[in-house]
C-alpha cells in the first residue's frame, strides 16, 4: 500500500478515456489499495485511477455512510433518476468548487476486487460521487459541467 501523487488539472491524463480492466490480478488489487490509501490521506470521498496517472476503469469511494469503502472496476451507470444541484470539489482541482447538476439517484454495476459483478445504488452525495468518478474515467471534469465554478476558502465557504 502506498500514497500516490494526485494528478492536477490541466495534466492531459485527466482528459483521456480509460481502458477497461480485462484481468483482475495482484496489480489491480495493489491499485485499489493504493487508491484507497491516497483518497483517505487526501481526505477525499472518491478517487478515479486517472487521478493517479493510471488509465484504467477503476474507482474507489467512501462518502462516510454505512456502505464504507466502495471499490468498482469497469463501472457502468445503468440507471439514473431525479435531479440535484450542489457543490462539488475534486482532488485534482484543489481550491475550487463548482455547482453541478447531477442525478439524485444512480445505479451502477461493475466488478469487485474478486471479479464478481456488483450493483451499487446511491442517492444524494453517493450518487454525486459515483457520477463524478465515472466522469473521470471518460476524461470529463466537474468544471466541464458546472453552472458556476468558484474558489473556496480552506476554512470553508466561497473565497
Amino acid at each position: 500500500m502506498a500514497i500516490k501523487i494526485i494528478v492536477k488539472d490541466p495534466d492531459p491524463v485527466l482528459r483521456e478515456k480509460c481502458k477497461p480492466v480485462t484481468k483482475i490480478n495482484a496489480n489491480i488489487h495493489k491499485l485499489l489499495n493504493d487508491m484507497a490509501d491516497t483518497m483517505y490521506d487526501a481526505e477525499g470521498v472518491g478517487l478515479a485511477a486517472p487521478q493517479i496517472g493510471i488509465l484504467k476503469r477503476v474507482i474507489v469511494m467512501d462518502v462516510g455512510d454505512e456502505k464504507g469503502l466502495i471499490e468498482l472496476i469497469n463501472p457502468e451507470v445503468i440507471e439514473t433518476e431525479g435531479e440535484q444541484v450542489g457543490p462539488e470539489g475534486c482532488l485534482s482541482i484543489p481550491g475550487m468548487n463548482g455547482d453541478v447538476r447531477r442525478a439524485h439517484r444512480v445505479v451502477v454495476k461493475g466488478l469487485d476486487r474478486d471479479g464478481n459483478e456488483i450493483v451499487v445504488e446511491g442517492t444524494e452525495l453517493l450518487a454525486r460521487c459515483i457520477l463524478h468518478e465515472v466522469d473521470h474515467l471518460n476524461g470529463v471534469l466537474y468544471t466541464d459541467l458546472a453552472d458556476k465554478v468558484y474558489r473556496v476558502d480552506p476554512k470553508g465557504g466561497e473565497a
